[in-house]
């Protein structure tokens, strides 16, 4: 009996899930009357703007990874190394942006950084990416936290640490080659995590007024009937291909791991 309800959650998960895809994948191929084709995905994909606003939300990306892993990991080492009881308050601070709208972030960005405050960045575009960067890292802070915390847990830290220490080796280098190489998986792990955010949020780059992804994807749904299904469709891949990469590096670990 228990198997059977399992099956049949399975087949209702699968049912409430697929569904609704595969309707909107067959949708977006009905473009051309008549006959399936890829006209809304070509499209989409020939659209200058489309271009523009996926290109800069992927380099925007690169950037909030990059920075986001400045700040996460060395924070996580340190206090899993040194500041142990501080582990449960560092936990909450890292949770607040999941239960913290993201227009709430951004309204105060802007009333703190506005052309009139002691720090104007909104006034010039590098400023105000600058800002968007601060706020992508934000809201991909309890993901990237975490990843990287279930990394460090499947290490021995002071050890590594002490016998790194007995051979000279200082801070810097210890965190360079020896922690991250052995959190790398758990780095990627967020860092497709933190580009799958990065490409799908709306709201901090539209009050921005940022030439982003997520703001270009709601102007396109609007506007048009064909191409914002075959526009989710490449989101929904990328994402996937994103979470298949994560599989793929976390496997070739183990495996690495196992030869050894």
């Amino acid at each position: 009996m228990n198997r059977l309800w399992s099956w049949a959650a399975l087949v209702f998960g699968m049912v409430y899930f697929i569904l609704p895809l595969v309707g909107m994948a067959v949708f977006s191929l009905k473009m051309r009357r008549g006959e399936y084709s890829f006209d809304a995905y070509a499209k989409v994909l020939g659209d200058p703007k489309f271009q523009e606003t996926f290109g800069y939300s992927t380099i925007m990306a690169l950037f909030t990874i990059a920075f986001g892993v400045l700040l996460v990991v060395p924070t996580a080492y340190w206090v899993r190394l040194k500041l142990p009881g501080l582990r449960p308050y560092i936990e909450f601070v890292t949770l607040l942006p999941l239960v913290i709208p993201a227009i709430v972030i951004v309204f105060g960005y802007i009333r703190l950084y506005n052309t009139s405050s002691w720090l104007p960045l909104t006034g010039t575009a590098t400023g105000t990416n600058i800002l968007l960067m601060f706020g992508y890292a934000t809201l991909a802070l309890p993901y990237m936290y975490r990843a990287v915390d279930t990394g460090l847990r499947t290490i021995d830290v002071a050890t590594l640490t002490e016998a790194a220490q007995s051979l000279g080796a200082g801070w810097i280098t210890i965190m360079a080659k020896v922690i991250l190489p052995n959190v790398l998986v758990a780095v990627l792990s967020g860092a497709f995590l933190t580009f799958a955010i990065v490409i799908g949020e709306f709201t901090m780059a539209a009050l921005l007024n940022r030439p982003a992804f997520g703001p270009y994807l709601q102007v396109l749904g609007a506007n048009r009937a064909y191409e914002p299904a075959a526009l989710a469709v490449i989101s929904f891949a990328i994402t996937w291909i994103c979470m298949g990469f994560i599989q793929l590096i976390t496997r070739f670990s183990k495996h690495t791991k196992a030869q050894r």
